[in-house]
């Protein structure tokens, strides 16, 4: 059962869990070179983060379009938003933040953004040192996440199978989310912050694998990239709120 932790809902059917401070491995030395090395990251301000997926719902409630390849069915718009590039990601964030920046959470006023990498990873691994949050066992990751072996050929729902340990769903594949972070081929030149790695490269990075996917990517440590301008079928984006 997933931790119980101070969370908030908005008005748009997402949930925003705390994530608490502290440090983890980031990378696997038995990943890919992308993955190395590995090195102890800390995070030392606390914030929210996106329970699920941003939907279809809540992008054309914010955008007033629907980009999203998967939109037959009543139920689409509770389907991750899809067909979204880093770029137009920005621009729901900024939209979001200037019809928002009054509200407060929890008694704090806060703002919306992207989260980066290593923030990504730390949520995904969840206090937990395996391939994936629920273990190393791929067989198991049926019960986590959609992917290519039991997709049905598209995204689903959000929110239909089991969480991590902290209380996050849809990590594992569904769709790989973009993170603030530029394009690194590794970890060579990263500090051991929390901050999102800046470079100038056009390329950014996401994470989490995707309906279409083998296994492998979806692991808490493996990394995906596509350039900024870039859409596809795969690739949407979850949220973090901080506090100011």
């Amino acid at each position: 059962m997933a931790e119980s932790r101070p969370y908030f809902d908005d008005e748009y059917g997402g949930r925003y869990i705390l994530v608490e401070p502290g440090t983890f491995v980031m990378g696997d030395v038995n990943g890919t070179r992308s993955e190395q090395p590995p090195h102890t990251v800390e995070i030392v301000e606390p914030f929210f983060c996106g329970e699920r997926p941003v939907t279809q719902a809540h992008w054309q409630a914010i955008m007033q379009d629907n980009p999203s390849r998967f939109t037959d069915g009543w139920a689409a718009g509770l389907r991750p938003v899809e067909q979204v590039s880093w770029d137009d990601s920005i621009e729901f964030i900024s939209r979001l933040n200037s019809s928002d920046h009054e509200s407060e959470r929890l008694g704090f006023r806060g703002v919306w953004r992207l989260p980066t990498e290593a923030e990504w990873e730390y949520v995904a691994r969840a206090g937990t040192h395996s391939r994936w949050s629920f273990g190393d066992r791929d067989g198991d990751l049926n019960e986590y996440g959609w992917h290519a072996g039991n997709s049905g050929a598209s995204t689903r729902e959000v929110g239909q199978k089991k969480a991590n340990p902290w209380g996050f769903l849809d990590l594992h594949g569904q769709v790989s989310e973009w993170c603030q972070d530029c394009f690194s081929s590794d970890y060579s030149k990263h500090d051991r912050s929390s901050s999102a790695h800046t470079s100038d490269s056009e390329r950014r990075i996401h994470r989490g694998g995707s309906w279409f996917t083998e296994s492998d990517s979806t692991r808490c440590s493996a990394r995906g990239s596509s350039y900024h301008y870039n859409k596809s079928d795969g690739i949407g984006l979850r949220l973090v709120w901080q506090p100011l």
